[in-house]
């Protein structure tokens, strides 16, 4: 089986409640009936109910069991104001700007989903991903121990002797353009989480640079070599080398010339690039040079399952995302 495939199988073993705060959006729209019909996981659309039944309509599409919620007038509305205005007065945000904000389905989709209403959002076919992300910091917040939001692409390679049977994890490739070794260190982590939780493998993070074990001097190379001692503080069970080039990173006999010490021994699964130019370039070349397939971003870090869509999004992209959500959510 695929790994979508699986993803899809996992989902349906405990289906959650994930809302699409974009419910007038065409393609979310068809989207929904595949995921009732998959059994994928239980539906929220968020907007002007008749607007929502309108687009239906129009594209012959049925809603099936799916909820549709007009955040306007909603009868928590009310309360979500107040928790928001709690979360928020620190901020110099009034009671009425409180409220109104919680009536963008973006905050009251975020607040579903913090309240326990629903268990995880999908956002960003029609969005920005900076008020997708927005919205998620700040109603749910960060993940306890961490501060940092960050993107994972799963690649699938076809050579299987890479990875965990050609599957890897890179991070961060889609978010942080230049992480302190701090925020480096928590994307590890993140990461690492991501590859046991969703991918299902045991994580090895290689921490890349363009030196390798020392071989070069210079102030990137210190962020990465100090992210590796903060993401060992951080957690001490995690198996984490570097500083190292790719190639010592995934080739055993590289490893073993440039890096014989390495406790990963060129067998990464995990790979966390020091910037986003990087990380975003190499994912990239990947997915077109080899042919790999590449699943993300996935959002981490972030309290609570939420995820960011390209606005170039296709219905099934919608379907294998939500798909992701769902096990996210069962995770947590």
């Amino acid at each position: 089986m695929s790994f979508i495939g699986d993803i899809h199988e996992k989902a349906k073993s405990e289906r959650k409640i994930i809302v699409l705060p974009e419910g007038t959006e065409e393609r979310m729209v068809k989207a929904v009936p595949i995921i009732l019909e998959k059994e994928i996981a239980k539906i929220i659309l968020l907007g002007d109910e008749d607007e929502v039944k309108d687009v239906a309509l129009r594209h012959g599409v049925d809603l099936g069991k799916a909820k549709i919620i007009d955040p306007k007038k909603s009868n928590k509305l009310e309360g979500y104001g107040k928790t928001y205005y709690e979360l928020r007065k620190h901020k110099g945000i009034s009671k009425e700007d409180a409220l109104e904000q919680m009536k963008d389905p973006l905050y009251f989709g975020s607040m579903m989903v913090k309240a326990g209403d629903a268990d995880g959002k999908v956002a960003g076919a029609a969005n920005p991903t900076g008020d997708v992300l927005r919205a998620a910091i700040r109603v749910i917040g960060t993940t306890e121990g961490i501060s940092v939001i960050s993107g994972a692409f799963i690649m699938i390679v076809q050579d299987k002797d890479f990875g965990e049977d050609g599957l890897m994890v890179f991070g961060d490739c889609a978010v942080n353009p230049n992480p302190s070794s701090e925020q480096l260190a928590e994307i590890a982590i993140s990461s690492a989480e991501t590859a046991k939780s969703l991918a299902g493998i045991d994580p090895k993070v290689a921490m890349l640079s363009f030196s390798t074990n020392g071989s070069a001097k210079h102030q990137m190379v210190d962020k990465v070599t100090d992210a590796i001692k903060k993401a060992k503080e951080l957690n001490s069970d995690l198996i984490i080398d570097g500083e190292m080039q790719s190639d010592a990173a995934i080739v055993p006999k590289v490893s073993q010339k440039k890096y014989p010490e390495s406790e990963i021994g060129g067998e990464a699964n995990v790979l966390i690039f020091p910037d986003l130019q990087s990380g975003n370039i190499s994912y990239k070349l990947v997915q077109r040079l080899a042919h790999a397939e590449a699943i993300g971003p996935v959002l981490q870090g972030i309290a609570k399952p939420v995820n960011d869509l390209s606005r170039g999004c296709n219905v099934q992209d919608i379907v294998n995302v939500t798909a992701i959500t769902a096990v996210q959510a069962q995770n947590c």
